[in-house]
């Protein structure tokens, strides 16, 4: 019998001993919040409780804290120390198994974590250092629509995008733009294309230092009215970030360019002349991007490229946006696309230039 009471005891010791070994957070207004501690930062702190779930409490008004189990401990000099932790009169103790007991003011604490927060965080800080090719892209997609009845019937499609990964180390861009524009009264009873180009480039940057980096890239184009088939660029150099800060970026690069330029043109071929063009070219430019409000973004980009098989020759590209938004992800936006080509073929014009404005749907974090 004596045996059985003194089972019964023990057993009742361990059952009421349960909730002692819970975490437990006490706040200016003397409450007593008991759980289990997941996280914190300088602004809150998130408990996990059996009564009502996740509760979360602003960090000022933490007072106290008794941990039961260890805990992550991240300090204002960049120390991190794991082991139970107390909290009291804003002094904040740490029993490590190490180190003893390390002490340090409330104020320098930066945040706490549990073993399974302090993982998912390595883990990410990991991936940060160590980032596969599909992390870290953010850009936007555009398209316009404009169309016209009746005296005149003309319709116009646009669409343009931009996806940009940005590290550390490096950043790729993306880019692609298009216009299709068809009228149907330039000759009675017959659709004429009036307008249909499609460019695209890939370029990638390598940071060498804080300021200077290389580059390179390849761009194709496409241009029905200026019997254009093919222009394949590729090239590389290297460029310096002039300004770099969160509101702007103003970089200016040069180097060298391999031009390609496939034409199908029935005048030229008759006049005898080359329908193929194959150049080197140097190319120089640079890139402005200014957020010029929460709500309003100006990028432009200016390219200069000098023929160098046929001198005296030379293109001039030139890409430019105003972007504001209208909510988190939906922007209006005005884009202006001009190519110079000092050379072209015969009956083609130098200059194509078009403007176009509509919506634009953002995608990703970081402001372009």
């Amino acid at each position: 019998m004596q045996k059985f009471l003194r089972a019964g005891v023990i057993l009742a010791v361990l059952l009421f001993s349960i909730p002692a070994l819970a975490d437990q957070i006490t706040l200016k207004n003397g409450d007593h919040v008991t759980g289990t501690i997941v996280k914190s930062d300088t602004k809150t702190l998130l408990i996990k409780t059996d009564y009502a779930g996740d509760v979360t409490v602003n960090w000022p008004d933490v007072t106290g804290i008794q941990s039961s189990e260890e805990l992550y401990v991240g300090l204002a000099n960049n120390q991190v120390v794991s082991g139970t932790v107390s909290m009291s009169d804003g002094k904040i103790q740490i029993e490590t198994k190490t180190e003893g007991t390390v002490t340090s003011d409330k104020n320098s604490v930066q945040y706490i974590r549990n073993d399974a927060e302090q993982t998912a965080a390595l883990a990410a800080i990991y991936r940060l250092q160590h980032p596969h090719l599909t992390d870290f892209w953010a850009g936007f997609l555009d398209a316009g629509l404009s169309a016209t009845r009746g005296n005149s019937d003309t319709t116009s499609l646009t669409f343009d995008g931009t996806a940009i990964r940005t590290t550390a180390a490096d950043k790729i861009t993306v880019d692609f733009n298009s216009i299709l524009t068809k009228s149907a009264n330039i000759v009675p009873g017959v659709t004429t294309t009036t307008a249909h180009a499609i460019t695209g480039d890939i370029r990638g940057d390598l940071n060498l230092s804080p300021r200077a980096f290389a580059y390179a890239q390849t761009q194709f184009q496409y241009d029905e009215l200026e019997d254009l088939n093919l222009r394949n660029v590729l090239g590389g150099g290297g460029g310096f970030h002039v300004r770099k800060t969160a509101s702007t970026v103003f970089d200016i690069y040069g180097g060298g360019a391999y031009d390609q330029a496939y034409y199908t043109s029935t005048l030229a071929a008759t006049l005898g002349q080359n329908i193929t063009q194959k150049s080197g070219e140097i190319n120089a430019g640079e890139i402005i991007t200014y957020k010029a409000s929460s709500r309003t973004s100006l990028a432009e980009q200016l390219d200069f490229w000098p023929n160098l098989s046929d001198t005296g020759q030379y293109r001039i590209t030139f890409n430019g946006s105003a972007a504001t938004k209208i909510k988190g992800w939906l922007d209006w936006q005005v884009s202006l696309n001009d190519r110079y080509v000092s050379n072209p073929i015969p009956g083609i014009k130098t200059n194509d230039f078009v403007l176009t404005t509509g919506i634009r749907v953002t995608f990703g974090k970081g402001a372009i």
